[in-house]
C-alpha cells in the first residue's frame, strides 16, 4: 500500500487543489483530509457522510453550582486564570470555569474542599467517514479553540489505512496540514512519499526549507512542485535549485490558472475540467509514480 501526503510550508499554496486532483487521477484511492484545523477538501469532493464519531481528548473542569460554597480555593490554585468569580442573585459568591481558558490540568478538582468540581472528558470535535465520487474519504472537524489536533489527525490517518486494507485499495491520498507542527508530523507517519506544494515567493521559499528539513529528519522521501510558477520564473528556478540540493525530487510546475477557482466553485477538482493547468497536474502525478 502506498501513501502520498501532500503538504505545504504555509497555507494558500494550492495544496488542497492538488490533493483533490490526485484523488480523481488515482485508481481506487482512499482519501484522508488531515488538515483538521481548517478542513476544506470536502468543498471540492462533496462527500456523502455515512458515519460520524465524536472526538474526545483531555478533560474539562466544570463546577457544580449547587455544591459550590464560594470559598475561592479553585481560583487561588488555578495558574491559567480560568476561574471566574460570579455574584448570585442573593448576593452570594460563586465561581465558574471558562472552558476556553481551562487547560484541563485538574488542580482545581484536586484541591476543592467541597468536591464540587466535575472533570469529564472534553468533546473536541468529530471525525467522519464519507463516500465521494473518487472513493471513501475520512475527514474531521476540530472544535472552536479545541486542542489535540495531532491526536485527531492520527485517528483520521489510522481509519484511512483501515479502510484501505479492508477494501484492498492500494493508495491513500492525504491532504496534510500546512506548516511543520504536531498535526503535520502526525500526518506524515507511514508515508511512502511527501509532496510539498510551494509557490514562487520569498515566504514560499523559506517555508519550503523548513518542510524539507522536517522530511529529512524523519527520513521521508520528498518531492516538490511549484504552483503558479509563471508569476515569478526566476524565483521558481531558485526554489527548484534549493530543493534539488536538499535531496528532494522536482516533480514539476503548475501554471497560474483562474480555472482552478472556477472549478472549486462548482465543487469539482480542476482535473475534471478542460483547464490549461490540467496537463501540468497530470504530468506531476505521473512523475510521482503512484
Amino acid at each position: 500500500m502506498k501513501k502520498l501526503v501532500v503538504i505545504s510550508g504555509k497555507g494558500g499554496t494550492g495544496k488542497t487543489s492538488v490533493a483533490a486532483s490526485f484523488a480523481v487521477l488515482a485508481e481506487r484511492p482512499v482519501i484522508a483530509d488531515c488538515d483538521v484545523d481548517a478542513a476544506d477538501l470536502h468543498l471540492v469532493l462533496a462527500p456523502r457522510i455515512r458515519e460520524r464519531h465524536d472526538f474526545t481528548s483531555g478533560h474539562q473542569a466544570v463546577i457544580r453550582q449547587q455544591d459550590c460554597n464560594g470559598c475561592g480555593t479553585c481560583s487561588e490554585v488555578c495558574r491559567f486564570e480560568a476561574v471566574e468569580k460570579k455574584n448570585r442573585e442573593n448576593g452570594a459568591v460563586t465561581y465558574v470555569i471558562d472552558p476556553v481558558a481551562c487547560e484541563g490540568c485538574g488542580v482545581c478538582v484536586r484541591f476543592c474542599p467541597q468536591r464540587a468540581i466535575d472533570f469529564p472528558e472534553s468533546l473536541c470535535g468529530e471525525w467522519m467517514v464519507s463516500e465521494t465520487r473518487c472513493g471513501p474519504m475520512v475527514h474531521a472537524r476540530l472544535g472552536i479553540a479545541a486542542e489535540n489536533s495531532g491526536k485527531l489527525v492520527s485517528i483520521v490517518r489510522r481509519e484511512a489505512r483501515r479502510i484501505a486494507e479492508a477494501e484492498n485499495r492500494s493508495v491513500i491520498i492525504v491532504d496534510g496540514p500546512p506548516g511543520i507542527g504536531c498535526p503535520v508530523i502526525a500526518s506524515l507517519t507511514g508515508a511512502t512519499l511527501v509532496l510539498v506544494v510551494t509557490e514562487p515567493t520569498v515566504s514560499g521559499e523559506h517555508d519550503l526549507e523548513r518542510v524539507l528539513a522536517l522530511a529529512r529528519h524523519f527520513n521521508m522521501p520528498a518531492a516538490v512542485c511549484v504552483n503558479k510558477w509563471d508569476i515569478n520564473p526566476e524565483m521558481t528556478e531558485r526554489i527548484e535549485n534549493m530543493a534539488g540540493s536538499s535531496g528532494a525530487k522536482i516533480a514539476g510546475r503548475i501554471r497560474y490558472d483562474r480555472a482552478v477557482t472556477a472549478a472549486q466553485m462548482q465543487e469539482r477538482a480542476v482535473v475534471e475540467t478542460k483547464a490549461p493547468c490540467v496537463q501540468d497536474i497530470q504530468h506531476i502525478w505521473k512523475q510521482l509514480g503512484l
